[in-house]
């Protein structure tokens, strides 16, 4: 018995001595690698390559450390009633009068990294027209120009781009310079696709040109904190007196700055200084892939799907057990992130987020979220919001939601329209053929009437006519060969539409 665990013992530990010379052997096959692509670029790209590349290596580095979930499932407690606090309880203390003092420490970062390749568009996703011929830049550039206006305040937009946005967004730049709103931008890195089989990166050069493009990807929206200091845009601002930055996705309709979260942060005392505040919202059904906060080693904690063991995905999707979920919407304090920053003790989970290129290859690409860095930060606080924070536009389905009479527009902000008699909004499901913004608005002559809609599922070929209104449960189910036209004017409610119907004029 003894003998047999003695030479477990050693099995283990020469296994243990085998894995660290195979990771070592990697890593040094990396950095050789990352050193010969190094050597394709001179002069500034060089040297931002090389601190990309640097960030790169410490995450490679992690990777190879880690096997298996991130959590230990029996660990993982509900939070404590105090860490979430119910946004009425933050609304129901007022305002001060002098809240634009605070919106002068405030700055307003969006992610702005993203392209609109699943809605069919070419170029960053900020620039798709959702509203009146209105961008989701439009739209943002409105809202904090009416802030700046209004409360004579000076709050900065900042835009994190990627490679793949950066020159596109720069060139629509020039259009705001005489609109009461400093626009910065700074570059979240650029890593490099690791062959999947071989862990090596799968560029032979530092171009973006060719099969080469492939090669490389923006790392996710936790690198923002990394490429925010290197920039030196941190530094500036903090020059400036700002101390906490609003951070969301510019494809979240929803997230405007609220007064009565920032008045939350600004007022607390010096030493109970909130650092970091993530809004949370209530899950339904359509959110349960969503990140959701947990109470983790006495710490707020970020679990995203990805971290689940496979045993206990059902278990994180429940709305009963887990029920809010991380909007993305982040308010976070500017000389934390320095300090952290400088520490070097930003720990984010890694995703690992398997790929396939054109040609068949096989890669990973290591990533890492914004949210999960919540745990670094000291008297954390997730704030439970409305869900009218939470309007994001990922699908043609959410455009068509956002362009409909179901919101009003004022001064680059969508509010829920009066008219509507209970607040929620309805489930919309477009079929295939509207994937693409381009054949969504061919399909659509004018939006539909959708004050009285709760539910709408399009499949097939259909198209719909001027000033149609869709009420209660619409499902219009074209069959394959078949069209269905929606005649101009109709109203639909409660109805199930299928087969073919064409309108033909005589």
């Amino acid at each position: 018995m003894l003998v047999a665990e003695l030479n477990r013992g050693g099995l283990n530990a020469g296994m243990t001595e085998f894995q660290e010379k195979l990771r070592q052997q990697h890593e040094n096959s990396m950095h050789r690698e990352l050193e010969k692509l190094l050597s394709t670029t001179k002069g500034v790209e060089a040297e931002n390559s090389r601190k990309d590349f640097e960030g790169f290596k410490h995450l490679f580095h992690r990777f190879l450390q880690v096997k298996g979930p991130s959590v230990d499932w029996a660990k993982i407690n509900r939070p404590p009633e105090e860490s979430i606090q119910p946004y009425e309880r933050i609304h129901a203390k007022g305002l001060p009068e002098a809240i634009a003092a605070s919106l002068n420490k405030l700055a307003v970062v969006k992610l702005n990294g993203g392209l609109g390749t699943s809605m069919g568009c070419k170029g960053p996703k900020s620039l798709i027209s959702v509203r009146n011929e209105n961008t989701f830049l439009d739209l943002t550039v409105q809202q904090i120009e009416h802030l700046n206006k209004t409360y004579s305040a000076d709050v900065p937009l900042v835009l994190m781009n990627s490679f793949n946005t950066d020159e596109d967004t720069k060139k629509i730049l020039q259009k705001y310079t005489h609109h009461r709103v400093k626009i910065h931008t700074f570059n979240q890195s650029r890593y490099p696709r690791i062959n999947k089989e071989s862990l090596l990166p799968v560029a032979t050069n530092m171009g973006l040109i060719g099969e080469n493009g492939e090669a490389w990807y923006p790392p996710g929206h936790g690198d923002i904190y990394t490429s925010f200091c290197n920039s030196g845009l941190l530094d500036k601002l903090l020059s400036e007196g700002k101390e906490y930055i609003f951070v969301s996705n510019i494809d979240n309709l929803g997230a405007t700055v609220d007064l009565h979260i920032l008045n939350h942060l600004m007022s607390q005392p010096a030493d109970k200084r909130c650092e970091f505040v993530m809004e949370v919202t209530d899950k339904t059904r359509a959110d349960v892939k969503g990140g959701t906060l947990i109470q983790y080693d006495n710490k707020l904690r970020l679990l995203e799907i990805a971290q689940v063991p496979k045993a206990h995905v059902d278990e994180f999707k429940s709305v009963t057990k887990f029920k809010i979920f991380n909007t993305n919407n982040l308010w976070i304090s500017l000389p934390a992130i320095k300090r952290l920053h400088e520490q070097n003790t930003l720990d984010m989970e890694i995703i690992v987020n398997p790929k396939t290129l054109d040609g068949g290859l096989n890669v990973i690409q290591l990533e890492t979220a914004v949210g999960a860095a919540i745990k670094c930060f000291d008297n954390a606080l997730g704030v439970n919001v409305p869900r009218s924070r939470f309007l994001p536009v990922k699908t043609t389905s959410d455009l068509l939601l956002v362009m409909s009479n179901l919101y009003s527009l004022e001064a680059g902000s969508l509010t829920m329209s009066e008219k509507r008699e209970f607040p929620t909004t309805p489930h919309v499901k477009l079929g295939s053929s509207f994937t693409k913004v381009q054949d969504f608005l061919r399909r659509f002559e004018s939006i539909p009437d959708m004050l009285e809609l709760d539910h709408l599922t399009v499949s097939g070929d259909v198209t719909f006519g001027k000033q149609v209104a869709l009420k209660g449960t619409v499902i219009i189910i074209a069959n394959h060969g078949d069209r269905i036209d929606i005649p101009a004017g109709a109203m639909l409610e409660n109805k199930i539409v299928s087969g073919n119907l064409r309108i033909l004029d005589h």
